[in-house]
């Protein structure tokens, strides 16, 4: 099997001091009911910030302004699969959510909130980067 690089970006779109997370469907292979920050993969000739940007009109219908790159992130699912990503932090426009068939819920979180729900794997990235402590959210 020939190993391949998936590249993604995610969002930590803000709105009001509260972060958009997202619950993945259940019917969805990969993640399944595991909550999470919108985005997904770039496709191939796409320039970065308008691949988030049309990654997050196809999850969840906001239009966002990209503030900057908040860190960078890599996973590795099977032997011969690597997924790099690249998390942004975004302020949405509005605040009226139109959930993709990949979701199933949505919150506008505080950080108490984004702590309890999101994957552990999010929460360590988030730790580890220094995340919460650069976000102008909520504390709860």
């Amino acid at each position: 099997m020939e190993n391949k690089i998936i590249v993604a970006m995610k969002a930590i779109i803000l709105y009001n001091r509260k972060a958009l997370i997202i619950q993945r469907s259940y019917g969805e292979v990969s993640g399944s009911g595991t909550w999470e920050f919108a985005g997904g993969k770039l496709e191939f000739g796409e320039d970065l910030e308008t691949g988030l940007r049309r990654e997050i009109m196809e999850e969840v219908g906001l239009q966002v302004k990209i503030e900057r790159l908040l860190y960078a992130s890599t996973f590795q699912i099977k032997d011969n699969r690597q997924t790099v990503i690249l998390n942004y932090l975004c302020h949405s426009l509005g605040n009226q959510v139109v959930l993709s068939e990949e979701h199933e819920k949505f919150i506008w979180a505080d950080k108490k909130t984004m702590k309890k729900y999101l994957a552990k794997g999010i929460l360590h990235d988030l730790e580890v980067n220094n995340i919460f402590s650069q976000l102008d959210v909520e504390e709860s």
